[in-house]
């Protein structure tokens, strides 16, 4: 069995990729190592499949049995793929998809397995690598490899592809993917960082992918087979071509001048469907008809596209008559739901969402469960929904989908920077964003709209953060950078590039190209412009709220914290929770005990936060020298009684400290039940015995 291998020194360690051993029947096969870490990345092609888009499915598979643990659910055997494999399969996609050629609709299929994990490496920019290698080696028409790293800024130095424990350290953590020539996808956060900075470790990331292309270039050199023919996308009838254009561009120019979405498409539509009417006049050959037709929409949709980009480069005015670097119109409410702890509703042209924010106790924290990691308890969570009516559509509701889960994990990376620490600010925190309509950017509006609401919430953020999605129109050398892209800019453009952050710099990014890659000239443009773009939609944000309420919302739990001692936990909890759940129900309110003795209380109610202060501190409460208790005799000996001070807590009174007069029977004096006044003269440090004295606590009351 003959295996064959090339290696590359990337970020101080060497990234390996291995071919022939495992998965021969897939088209390409590729296991790509580094350290202890070992991803297996399979690539398949079918025949041609009726779609006018490239049919490229990529999936990421954690298994268990890579990091040595055994799934934790009923069935012991992975299942549907969660958040991180979703994320690491859109990660995979995207820089991939733009590197086929655009007529190429053959059923392609990438799918990476993680074969053993470190815990020190990564495995989803190896997947991505493997992707693209396993990809290139096979007949699949991969125009050029691609390779993507991850860059960290560490104590102002950049490294690429560090450990898990210095990503959890980095003020910036970017996963950067390429071709040899540019950068064609970003995804990451920052700490505020600024634009040069990102341009910088941009920088340092390609000059390592091009190591790693280098390396993947090699083993195709070695191993690869011979490509498969794309045949070239058929030529549309020239007589049709050359009708739509004569007698279609004026109302298609009249038609794209129109703002609003729907009645865009509608007039689109109907331009359209007129100028084939016409086209058809007196035909009557079915076969005809429907080849004319089917030419004359692909010529029309190539026309919409050619009208745009050149209106757009041509005149620098775009479908909407905005600038190229002009913000549509910004409309932000807060406080638009009554019973809700923080609302918000944020529109920008015709795009909106709804945004609600809810705090809660560590009770209420997510569970994270991925595979080999230690459990993780998440106190921020936001969730995006994109129901169908927000684009006028009706279609069956489901689960999120890989684009939903996505949208959500931007909006949620972008406020982490700005959020209070949790010894500050005690509370889970959840936003749930539901956009009402949507033409472009609806993940960005759904950061404006969240933070708008957790400061209606009272929640004390560092500062507020807005978002702003960026497109471009590239024709040679010419090219024109989009601030606040609609969705027809979105599709008929070139890139989609996401920015967020505060006043002061960047906390989240994410790029995609539908062009093989970006230059550094255009990308220090678009950021700029976004820099410039997210500053006025700050401006108008503070329009309806500048900074965050100086109290949280009147029903919202008031968390009250307090510390007992690690050996009192148990008598607040009690036998099986007894305890604990007694003082909930009875108090109505929440408690959490912590490992390390915190303990909140959560209410809205201040009379029922104090009550259950009062019973917790009786149960926590220790002896202190000197100090006079009315305790119950729990039980007498000879030689004095066993009293109990409070709940939980006994000393003992010897019988030579039961009166001032000399005693002889214990039960002479005290009996059980009986309620007695003793002073506690003695705790024992090593064993915490308690002394208590009835006499000194006489002379006392004299």
């Amino acid at each position: 069995m003959e295996t064959k291998s090339v290696s590359v020194e990337i970020g101080g360690t060497t990234m390996t990729f291995e071919t022939g051993l495992m998965a021969k029947q897939a088209d390409g096969s590729v296991i790509v190592r580094v350290g202890d870490s070992s991803v297996l990345v399979t690539a398949v092609t079918g025949g041609p499949a009726r779609f006018d888009f490239l049919p490229l499915t990529c999936e990421y598979q954690d298994r268990n049995g890579a990091y040595g643990s055994i799934p934790g659910n009923y069935f012991k055997r992975e299942g549907r793929s969660n958040e991180r494999e979703t994320l690491i399969a859109r990660m995979i996609d995207r820089p991939i998809r733009p590197q086929f050629p655009k007529q190429y609709r053959n059923e392609t299929q990438v799918i990476a397995t993680v074969l053993s994990y470190d815990e020190t490496t990564d495995t989803d920019t190896l997947a991505m690598c493997g992707a693209s290698a396993a990809l290139h080696i096979s007949n699949a028409p991969l125009q050029r490899a691609i390779a993507g790293v991850r860059v960290s800024s560490i104590d102002g130095e950049l490294v690429v592809n560090p450990s898990r424990a210095q990503m959890e350290t980095a003020d910036m953590n970017l996963v950067v993917a390429g071709t040899e020539d540019a950068v064609c996808m970003v995804e990451g956060g920052a700490n505020e960082m600024s634009e040069d900075q990102m341009m910088d470790a941009m920088d340092h990331a390609h000059s390592e992918i091009k190591k790693i292309i280098g390396a993947i270039n090699e083993l195709r050199d070695i191993a690869g087979v011979e490509k498969a023919e794309v045949p070239p996308a058929p030529e549309l009838d020239a007589d049709v071509l050359a009708y739509v254009e004569a007698n279609g561009t004026d109302s298609l120019v009249a038609a794209m001048a129109i703002t609003g979405k729907h009645e865009r498409k509608e007039q689109l539509k109907a331009a359209r469907n007129a100028v084939i009417e016409s086209m058809l006049d007196g035909e009557t050959d079915e076969d005809v008809i429907e080849a004319k037709t089917n030419d004359a929409k692909e010529a029309w949709d190539k026309m919409v596209g050619k009208v745009m980009r050149k209106q757009v480069l041509g005149e620098r005015r775009r479908i909407d008559g905005r600038a190229t670097d002009e913000i549509r119109f910004i409309d932000s409410r807060v406080s638009v739901a009554a019973k809700s702890h923080g609302s918000a509703l944020f529109t920008r042209g015709e795009t909106q969402t709804f945004v609600t924010a809810a705090l809660g106790m560590e009770m209420d924290s997510q569970r994270i469960d991925f595979a080999g990691s230690q459990t993780e308890f998440r106190r921020w969570m936001l969730t995006y929904n994109f129901p169908p009516f927000c684009t006028g559509e009706a279609r069956m509701l489901r689960g999120p989908k890989r684009r939903e889960i996505g949208h959500g994990n931007l909006a949620h990376r972008s406020l982490i920077p700005v959020l209070p620490k949790q010894e500050d600010f005690p509370y889970v925190l959840r936003c749930c964003s539901d956009v009402l309509e949507s033409n472009g950017s609806s993940s960005m509006a759904t950061v404006c709209g969240s933070t708008l609401a957790l400061m209606d919430a009272g929640v004390p953020l560092k500062a507020p953060v807005a978002g702003i999605a960026m497109g471009l129109i590239k024709e040679g050398d010419d090219f024109a950078v989009l601030s606040d892209i609609l969705g027809d800019e979105d599709h008929l453009g070139d890139m989609d590039f996401k920015v967020t952050g505060t006043r002061n710099g960047i906390t989240a990014f994410q790029m995609d190209t539908k062009i093989d890659s970006v230059s550094r000239e255009i990308m220090a443009k678009a950021l700029g412009q976004a820099r410039e773009g997210r500053i006025h939609i700050l401006d108008e944000m503070a329009k309806s709220i500048s900074e965050p309420r100086e109290d949280i919302a009147a029903n919202a739990p008031r968390i009250t914290k307090l510390k007992v001692k690690q050996d009192k936990i148990r008598d607040i909890i009690g036998p099986g929770g007894r305890t604990i759940r007694g003082m909930q129900e009875e108090c109505g309110v929440r408690i959490t005990v912590e490992d390390d003795g915190t303990v909140l209380i959560a209410s809205s109610d201040a009379d029922a936060t104090n009550k259950a202060l009062g019973m917790i501190r009786e149960l926590t409460q220790e002896a202190e020298i000197g100090k006079l208790y009315l305790g119950v005799v729990k039980r007498t000996v000879d030689f004095g009684a066993f009293i109990e001070i409070f709940p939980g807590t006994e000393g003992l009174v010897h019988i030579s400290h039961l009166a001032n007069e000399r005693v002889e029977q214990t039960t002479d004096v005290v009996t059980e039940g009986d309620e007695v006044l003793v002073r506690v003269i003695d705790i024992d440090k090593r064993s915490g015995k308690i002394r208590l004295s009835r006499k000194e606590a006489l002379e006392a009351t004299l």
